[in-house]
């Protein structure tokens, strides 16, 4: 309406007055609610006028201190988040490190399944394989859980990472620590086309430690490195 108004006064009509404008604010009271930034350029009065006239000063003021606060948790958010994310990295990176310092093939078991929790600082860590009876290398039978063809998939669907938040431990993937998981993380590891499907899954009691939608970069790259290291160990070809 203030538009069609200075529209008609550049055709020749006459020109708007401060009465005008009061009495279009009058009649439309939540102007500045819908429109804050003209706030921002405002001359404002006073905060000492006389009586019945409204502080718009104050106004402008708490308004633009709750913009403060609002941009100020913001910032401890971003902050935050990129603290925890280069931790995450820290921890990751130090536990590919430990894979490939492994010994020999048993060291690396007990890697993954024992050191992999204190490095990631998680409850526990499980490295599973299916059976179908004959196909299983007899070395990989220690330190891993064995579990039914067609887990891996039925569990993962055509998904490599799969993060839950806020869940119950699933015996099947932690066995007797399976009371102590609330949230988990579950990575499909691609050995070689000679051993049956495995999964490594990471276990916490963090019900947000692990949940739906987060970046799963190196969780990816952690379980690529695993693949190369048992392929390595056991002179399997990809």
């Amino acid at each position: 309406m203030v538009q069609e108004t200075w529209r008609s006064d550049r055709d020749g009509q006459s020109r708007i007055t401060d009465a005008d404008i009061a009495a279009w604010l009058v009649a439309h009271p939540d102007f500045l609610n819908q429109h804050p930034e003209v706030l921002a350029r405002l001359n404002p009065p006073p905060s000492t006028r006389p009586d019945g006239v409204v502080d718009l000063q104050s106004f402008m003021v708490e308004r633009l201190r709750a913009e403060v606060e609002r941009l100020k948790g913001q910032q401890r958010a971003i902050i935050s988040a990129s603290r925890a994310n280069h931790n995450s990295q820290n921890r990751v990176h130090a536990a590919v490190l430990f894979l490939l310092d492994a010994e020999d093939f048993e060291h690396l078991i007990q890697t993954i399944t024992t050191d992999l929790a204190v490095l990631l600082d998680l409850d526990v860590v499980s490295l599973l394989i299916e059976s179908n009876g004959h196909d299983i290398p007899q070395a990989l039978t220690s330190g891993i859980r064995v579990v039914d063809e067609g887990f891996v998939a039925h569990l993962m669907g055509g998904r490599d990472i799969v993060l839950a938040g806020d869940v119950k431990g699933d015996e099947a993937l932690f066995g007797s620590a399976a009371g102590l998981v609330r949230s988990h993380a579950l990575a499909r590891l691609n050995v070689s086309s000679e051993t049956p499907p495995c999964l490594l899954a990471l276990g916490s009691r963090e019900p947000d430690m692990f949940h739906d939608g987060m970046r799963t970069e190196l969780m990816s790259f952690m379980a690529r490195v695993m693949e190369r290291c048992i392929r390595a160990w056991l002179d399997l070809p990809p």
